[in-house]
């Protein structure tokens, strides 16, 4: 089983009980187990979004669109 990192943090944010086995200045990788859960296939995310788009849940964009909405976020 991996353990997932999920976040870096000073010392100073953990709870009391857990602080005195640590130097206070210094910063820590708060981990927890797998969740357990099977990884999708590219090929069943690829199955999900055509689904998806044939139920009108996900609109179609063209290129041109896509990179309209970037330049747009990008100069914002």
């Amino acid at each position: 089983m991996n353990d997932i990192v999920r976040k870096v943090v000073p010392v100073a944010e953990l709870p009391k009980e857990l602080r005195s086995d640590f130097d206070p200045t210094a910063s820590v990788e708060i981990t927890g187990p797998s969740t357990g859960r099977k990884r999708r296939s590219i090929f069943e995310i690829l199955e999900d979004a055509a689904r998806l788009r044939k139920s009108g849940a996900i609109k179609p964009v063209t290129s041109e669109e896509a990179v309209r909405r970037i330049r747009a976020l990008r100069d914002e």
